[in-house]
């Protein structure tokens, strides 16, 4: 096998081999589909910030330890 020299040799060779895929270009669709869909919601649950209302450390305080009371009633 010949050594791949640069980017452009690399790039030119995933080209070349998914022109031969049958089967592979719609599973690859599906696949980069889902990828953008998870991004997409793990995005917008990461982005929730509850305590962005609490201006300070005592309200910040009171929040946590309000929550880890609830997390550990249940």
């Amino acid at each position: 096998m010949d050594k791949i020299r640069n980017v452009r040799d690399f790039l030119q060779m995933y080209i070349e081999g998914f022109k031969g895929l049958t089967w592979g270009k719609p599973l690859w669709n599906i696949i980069i589909a889902k990828i953008i869909v998870l991004s997409a919601i793990a995005a917008f649950l990461a982005s929730k910030n509850p305590m962005k209302n609490l201006h300070t450390n005592n309200q910040k305080s009171e929040y946590i330890f309000n929550e880890f009371v609830k997390i550990n009633n249940n």
